[in-house]
């Protein structure tokens, strides 16, 4: 379950910097019945995400240093 969650905030990382990305957005994109599959309150929690100057999401320094991480991990794992 760990590796799922894992999967599931790099996978949402990504998400947010793609484009900027309102809280509405977020709401409607990753809005989850399931307790243990909110990626974004644990990306917000763990100080992964913030609001920018215009109110949309972004990723924190440390948001971007984990989305760098899981791609490099990526790049060097086999298939």
């Amino acid at each position: 379950m760990a590796s799922e969650a894992k999967l599931l905030t790099v996978q949402f990382l990504k998400w947010v910097a793609e484009r900027p990305r309102s809280y509405a957005e977020l709401r409607d994109a990753w809005s989850s019945t399931c307790p243990l599959n909110c990626a974004w309150e644990d990306a917000i929690a763990d100080d992964l995400i913030e609001r920018g100057a215009a109110g949309s999401l972004v990723l924190t320094a440390r948001g971007q240093a984990r989305l760098a991480g899981a791609d490099v991990w990526a790049a060097i794992s086999p298939p």
